[in-house]
């Protein structure tokens, strides 16, 4: 892949079934948001996430009930890693180690004194699961806090770097690292920093994003500037929304930036102007989605230009695509023009000239 030329150096951990770090390929992650002690509504929504593409799934656990239905999810075949979200109880984290989860989640912040963060390093260490560390500005220490004033990308990343010091004074180095906000450009800044002080994977997301449009907003931004600047293992994009929706948007943002392996056609479309005589934007919306489930051996890019001035030229590296005249437009594939084709033959002839480069 083109972007590791340029992705961060950092060590791959293993979660499960899947690879994080190194130049494994990015990872989408999302959060079940029913209830843990609800195995069936549990499994039907894990086997959703999965099928939409998520990689990796995170479960809070914060009773016993949860650990015993993580236990029965491991039991049940599900293939897709399952993180353990753990807050405060030590307990939960060692026992949910032992049920069988694929990576514990834990702010060492908030777990208790560093004998419970040894107890939960050992039950990882025989469960042979990575830890997650969690930093966010709500979890900061007190004494973080009266140094900066506020919860500032240095407190942030100062926070995560002493917590990583925990882990290894006791030799544990199987570690993913999250540094979240809510404000955008702290969660940029902290993780640069992150980055320049270890080499562990970096767990990316703007925590607390909001609904839908604005989180996805955010989420984009944020991720997608670090994932340019080469920083990043794994993302998240949080939703006050349908978990299913988290992992849409985020293979999106993976997409965009040419970094989805699973999603090799990229649609290119113009925004349209005065000059465009077809309806451009019912086209490009329909073929997008129906190209979104053609498989492909490489990457493909097809273009859908609104007018013939200056379509084929500014799209001549597509593989192939269309740009519009009255009612009809003109087919290329690399620049070199084909033919004409009538409005209402455009989609399907499209397809057809996809499936055939796809083979």
């Amino acid at each position: 892949m083109e972007y590791n030329r340029y992705r961060r150096n950092s060590r791959q951990i293993r979660v499960g079934s899947r690879s994080v770090g190194g130049d494994a390929p990015i990872t989408v992650q999302s959060m079940t948001n029913v209830s843990s002690g609800d195995f069936d509504a549990l499994c039907r929504q894990i086997k959703a996430l999965e099928a939409e593409g998520c990689d990796i799934v995170r479960m809070t656990v914060p009773d016993d009930e949860a650990v015993r239905n993580l236990a029965r999810l491991k039991e049940a075949g599900l293939s897709i890693p399952i993180v353990a979200d753990i807050h405060f109880n030590f307990r939960l984290a060692v026992e949910s180690a032992a049920a069988g989860a694929d990576k514990i989640r834990i702010n060492p912040g908030n777990i208790g004194g560093e004998d419970r963060v040894r107890a939960v390093v050992a039950a990882c260490r025989r469960a042979g699961i990575p830890i997650r560390i969690g930093v966010n500005g709500g979890s900061l220490e007190k004494e973080l806090l009266a140094k900066y004033g506020a919860p500032l990308p240095e407190a942030l990343a100062e926070s995560a770097m002493g917590h990583i010091r925990l882990l290894e004074k006791y030799d544990f180095y199987d570690t993913i690292v999250a540094v979240k906000s809510s404000d955008v450009r702290t969660m940029i800044a902290a993780n640069r920093l992150l980055a320049e002080r270890c080499d562990y994977p970096l767990h990316l997301g703007v925590t607390e994003a909001g609904t839908h449009r604005l989180g996805t907003l955010r989420s984009a931004a944020g991720i997608g500037s670090l994932l340019c600047d080469g920083i990043g293992d794994t993302i998240r994009v949080s939703l006050t929304d349908d978990p299913v929706k988290e992992v849409r948007e985020g293979k999106a943002i993976l997409r965009s930036l040419g970094l989805d392996p699973q999603s090799a056609i990229r649609v290119v479309s113009c925004p349209t102007c005065g000059r465009t005589k077809i309806d451009m934007i019912a086209i490009a919306t329909e073929l997008e989605e129906k190209l979104s489930r053609i498989e492909t051996r490489r990457p493909l890019t097809v273009a859908v230009m609104g007018c013939a001035v200056n379509g084929p030229g500014e799209a001549r590296e597509a593989d192939i695509g269309i740009a519009g005249g009255d009612g009809e437009a003109l087919l290329f594939r690399r620049g070199e023009i084909l033919g004409k084709l009538p409005e209402e033959e455009l989609i399907k002839r499209l397809i057809e000239e996809v499936r055939r480069l796809a083979e």
